[in-house]
């Protein structure tokens, strides 16, 4: 199994436990704004670097 299928497994896994622990909408919150914050500290030059990672894989 990859490196990525790993973390894709162990974030579903997450998210499955926080919306079953915590109200709904804070579960979401926690799902969606982690990723973000995440990607909102980079700086733009690997910012620039994942969006080229991203539109590659799409581009397969």
């Amino acid at each position: 199994m990859s490196k990525r299928a790993k973390y894709a497994v162990g974030g579903v896994a997450v998210g499955i436990i926080l919306l079953w622990i915590l109200p709904t909408w804070i579960a979401l919150l926690i799902i969606v704004g982690v990723p973000v914050a995440a990607y909102l500290t980079l700086d733009p030059s690997q910012r620039r670097r994942v969006r080229r990672a991203g539109r590659k894989e799409i581009g397969r």
